[in-house]
């Protein structure tokens, strides 16, 4: 008889199995760390973002009071501006007015000037007897003035004009 011997398909069979169990143990094992390390990883994101987020709002509320704040500066400087320009517009009219007094006097003196020389010319053009006359008149209506001879009288009269061109004097 031929002894044939059998493999033992049994033994094989639970050697594999016991593998197959082993590999899937350490599937199962690897796939739970791995599920949470990704649990860990997404509550650490949550964190991060939720700080970020928290961060971001006062950032938003501080940036928004600087805001607030230049914009109160800046309307304040929009009326200093404006009442700025009020006062020089005050400055300017109380300039034209003063200039145009000026301008009034020296016609006025210029007329003055041109009378005084008219009423020297017509005493020089009289002459020394008409002068006299003049002379014995003004000592009847006012005798407390001392008399003299002869009166000469020459006034000097100078003017002198100073113009203005953006803000500085030119004489």
């Amino acid at each position: 008889m031929v002894d044939m011997t059998k493999p033992d398909l049994t033994a094989a069979l639970r050697d594999i199995r016991s593998q197959y169990e082993t590999i899937s143990a350490k599937n199962v094992q690897d796939a739970e760390e791995w599920y949470k390390s990704k649990v860990r990883n997404r509550r650490h994101l949550q964190c991060f973002n939720e700080s970020l987020i928290r961060q971001m709002r006062e950032l938003e509320e501080r940036f928004g009071h600087e805001a607030a704040g230049y914009t109160n500066t800046i309307a304040r400087l929009e009326e200093e501006i404006r009442h700025l320009k009020d006062e020089m517009a005050r400055h300017l009219r109380d300039y034209q007015d003063l200039l145009n007094v000026k301008m009034a006097l020296d016609v006025e003196i210029a007329t003055y000037r041109k009378l005084l020389e008219g009423e020297e010319s017509r005493c020089v053009s009289n002459g020394p007897q008409q002068q006299q006359q003049q002379l014995a008149f003004t000592q009847q209506t006012s005798p407390e003035q001392p008399r003299f001879s002869e009166v000469h009288t020459k006034k000097t009269v100078t003017i002198k004009t100073i113009e203005t061109k953006d803000g500085e004097v030119s004489v």
